[in-house]
């Protein structure tokens, strides 16, 4: 048997365990800003619908219930102005990680093909071109750097993980008309899309983007940053309902189906917006403690305009930052987690509690 796990890359949290040793050793203990999990409550109307569905000895398919797929649709709509949407343009998915990891392979992609990211980005989109031996390639611009014939599928990533940065519109509305133009499959990632702070997101599926049309892109959202349900694994995808079929009927031939309890959860928390506007009060006032103590502090902050993060640098090697901060017992994620790019900067999360919080900007003052 043939070594998978050699295709892959170090799993990049494990290089960062020495440095969280140090920080535990702090008189007040630690404060974690590198993986970013949600740590505020799930809201109460969630686990409600989640202990209301407990009693669910059948199996659950892979599509949803009707009230799972009226939930998708409805938002999709709503939130990101999709027009005419079925219940063939969504799909849940057990979380998006599984299917960034495994998208690659469900579309029958292999050597010879070639994944496209952003040059710095979600260690996860090379993982998936690894695992099914395609070749993965990194962007600035996909338009200017990309020879089409090869792509066969495009990640877009906006805001992006690690730096915050927002796609514009116009620049959105491009890249779909090149990747059409040379029938390039488009997924964008948008878990982020609603946590915009000096820019405000759009979505592929966004009319002025691509024109009330879904053919050939798909865009990918996650429950885990918005509603606080990491734990619940609740993501889904959204888009071009011929893409969507065919990915409906692998993952019904691989059991991947998410649980009846969290699809009724994700009808709860896509049917309520009061808590995802909470949510961003308490992640708005986190984020401007943290990034006035960096700056402060002698840190540059570098775009960051969206998401969950700080891509933030002292113009050092970003272990040198990660270990100097290490020693004041706050520990954040190296900038070469996510590509060579990053080499001199840090990605600061700014999940932890409001005590942890300002834990932190005390060390930092």
């Amino acid at each position: 048997m043939s070594a998978v796990s050699s295709r892959l890359p170090v799993f990049p949290w494990d290089k960062l365990e020495p440095y969280k040793k140090t920080a535990l050793t702090h008189p007040d203990g630690i404060v974690d800003l590198s993986v970013g999990t949600p740590v505020d409550p799930v809201p109460a109307l969630i686990q409600e619908a989640l202990v209301a569905a407990a009693d669910s000895p059948g199996y659950p398919t892979v599509w949803g219930t009707k009230e799972l797929r009226d939930a998708l649709t409805g938002w999709c709509e709503r939130r990101l102005g999709a027009v005419g949407f079925a219940h063939e343009n969504v799909l849940p998915v057990v979380g998006s990680k599984e299917l960034v990891a495994w998208l690659p392979t469900q579309l029958g992609l292999g050597a010879g093909d070639v994944v496209a990211y952003p040059r710095l980005a979600y260690p996860t989109y090379e993982v998936g071109a690894r695992l099914c031996g395609a070749t993965p390639v990194v962007y600035d611009d996909p338009v200017a750097d990309l020879d089409p014939a090869a792509v066969k599928l495009l990640w877009l990533n906006s805001p992006s993980n690690p730096t915050g940065k927002v796609l514009a519109k116009d620049e959105l509305t491009r890249i779909v008309a090149w990747a059409r133009e040379h029938g390039v499959l488009v997924f964008s990632d948008e878990c982020y899309l609603e946590l915009g702070w000096e820019a405000d997101p759009v979505s592929v599926l966004h009319p002025d983007v691509c024109g009330g049309s879904y053919e050939g892109i798909v865009a990918v959202h996650s429950l885990s940053k918005r509603s606080n349900l990491a734990g619940y694994r609740a993501a889904f995808i959204a888009g071009d309902a011929a893409v969507l079929g065919e990915l409906l009927q692998i993952r019904k031939h691989g059991g991947m189906m998410t649980a009846a309890p969290v699809q009724a959860a994700t009808v709860a928390a896509l049917g309520d917006d009061a808590h995802v506007a909470e949510q961003r009060e308490r992640y708005a006032a986190r984020r401007a403690a943290l990034r006035a103590a960096l700056e402060a502090h002698g840190f540059r902050i570098e775009h960051s305009e969206a998401s969950l993060y700080l891509w933030a640098t002292r113009d050092e090697p970003c272990w040198d930052t990660v270990a100097y901060l290490a020693e004041k017992g706050v520990l954040v994620a190296p900038g070469d987690f996510y590509g060579e790019a990053g080499e001199r900067f840090v990605r600061v999360a700014f999940t932890a509690t409001d005590e942890r919080v300002e834990a932190a900007v005390k060390r930092l003052g």
